[in-house]
């Protein structure tokens, strides 16, 4: 096998996701032919993909040693520079890829990205034109140069960016999402309406676009049509979250009350019971403090974390993954009071509890820290079925609070950009170490502000489908 059909073979490897398998022929090339620049520049970014980035800019520099003049060698650079962090030589490596070959589109495009996130708008609106006008059928590069202009205002450019966006690819919910945004903030709300519309049609389950549509239709008063709307997605996709949710508030907007309670039925379904003691904790509180240990001790977390509804405190990540002897024991209570609630589900089998009920699922859990004045702002999880917390630790504040609910979850109450007028039905539920309750999804919940001294400490957890992960609640 020649070295041209060697690199072709690792190439084909490379493509398929075969890593481990493109990596042995690279090196094999490499042995058979020391400094052959293209292996080199494939090795580095095969590294690059693998994490290794240190290592892909040593690889893809040595390739531009021996051949200096292909730009994709020093845009690949740039990328391997970006995910090291080292921002300013990615800019370089990117306008210097540009200046070897000027239409070099996707140089064009990932120079323009970087330019985007260091919040250098107006240069980052200029790259990406120009590698859109060079491959303009690209629909990422589209939405890309849509945001872009959005960010800067240019809602007019942005409107006409983004139909070509959602010309293109009429499959692509982002695209009429995006241009939905932009014609909106022009004033154009029919325009806006239709686009979230035939966003939601392509995807029931983009959430941004659902969303929109919900509540830019209870903000025009037209909560009757909102109610079709949802009919008509849930049709699509059963006990689609977003839609439910909003049903719920559109039938409170019409007064059908008793429509709305059919939904929500906090005695039915809401579920909140005490634990039992997990076998080898001599007790809830040295569970609970074992609990406490672990995710507050958890790598992943970060407080304040972006896109998130908690106010004052912080997330993990998924604490499932490797987790400790207490969080893996608290796993196994979710599971039981899971499978225990889909087994004592009564109602139809139209109703959104039921047609969103999961034949396969997982769960993904995070736990909580609150700080001081920590809260929840009102939220639902829509990517997932059921969903629910457990308290860790739940401190008492040293004097009385003004409100005597602070700390307290309550359910029922939507977020404000969701345009309601009327005074939604709520149900509150006092927070105790031990207790875990289990809820719809679709359900919007959040936690009373309240101030104490120690933080407070909760696990919450989604029911989701198997094999997907589950989107950040909010």
């Amino acid at each position: 096998m020649t070295v041209a059909e060697a690199l072709n073979q690792g190439a084909a490897l490379h493509k398929a996701g075969k890593r481990r398998e493109a990596e042995a022929v690279y090196r094999q090339v490499l042995e058979a032919a020391p400094g052959h620049p293209d292996a080199l520049h494939l090795l580095g970014v095969l590294a690059r993909q693998s994490g290794r980035v240190q290592e892909a800019v040593e690889l893809i520099e040595r390739a531009i040693a021996a051949n200096p003049n292909n730009p994709t060698y020093v845009s690949n650079l740039g990328t391997a520079f970006e995910a090291a962090g080292r921002r300013d030589e990615a800019l370089s490596s990117y306008r210097r890829a540009i200046e070897m070959r000027d239409d070099f589109a996707e140089a064009h495009f990932k120079l323009g990205s970087l330019l985007e996130t260091m919040g250098k708008r107006g240069a980052a609106a200029d790259a990406l034109r120009r590698a859109v006008q060079i491959k303009p059928d690209q629909v990422p590069w589209q939405l890309a140069l849509g945001k872009a202009l959005s960010a800067l205002g240019r809602h007019e450019q942005a409107a006409a960016v983004l139909a070509r966006a959602a010309a293109l690819d009429p499959r692509s919910a982002e695209a009429h999402f995006r241009h939905g945004e932009a014609l909106l903030a022009l004033k154009r709300g029919d325009e806006a309406l239709a686009a979230y519309r035939r966003g939601a049609e392509a995807d029931p389950t983009y959430d941004p676009a659902t969303f929109a549509l919900g509540s830019l239709l209870l903000d025009r008063g037209e909560a009757e049509a909102l109610v079709g709307v949802c009919d008509e997605i849930c049709a699509r996709d059963p006990g689609n979250r977003r839609m439910v949710s909003f049903k719920i508030a559109a039938l409170t907007e019409l007064g059908r009350r008793d429509e709305a309670r059919a939904l929500f039925d906090f005695d039915r379904f809401v579920r909140p019971a005490e634990v039992p003691v997990p076998e080898g904790f001599a007790n809830l509180p040295a569970f609970n403090a074992a609990l406490a240990r672990e995710v507050t001790t958890h790598p992943t977390l970060v407080f304040e974390k972006s896109g998130h509804a908690t106010r004052f405190g912080g997330h993990t990540g998924d604490i499932l993954v490797n987790p400790g002897p207490a969080v893996a024991a608290l796993g196994l209570l979710i599971r039981e009071a899971v499978s225990d609630y889909a087994k004592d589900l009564r109602c139809d089998a139209d109703h959104p509890v039921a047609a969103g009920k999961l034949d396969r699922w997982r769960l993904q859990s995070w736990a909580v820290v609150m700080d001081t004045k920590g809260h929840q702002l009102p939220h639902i999880h829509p990517a997932a079925w059921l969903s629910g917390v457990y308290y860790v630790k739940v401190p008492v504040p040293e004097t009385p609070p003004k409100d005597a609910h602070a700390g307290w979850i309550e359910f029922g109450r939507p977020q404000r950009n969701m345009h309601t007028k009327a005074e939604p039905e709520v149900r509150l539920y006092q927070p105790k170490e031990g207790l875990m309750i289990v809820f719809p999804s679709y359900l919007y919940h959040m936690t009373i502000p309240i101030e104490t001294k120690e933080q407070r400490i909760s696990i919450a957890f989604d029911v989701v489908p198997f094999g997907k992960a589950a989107a950040a609640p909010y």
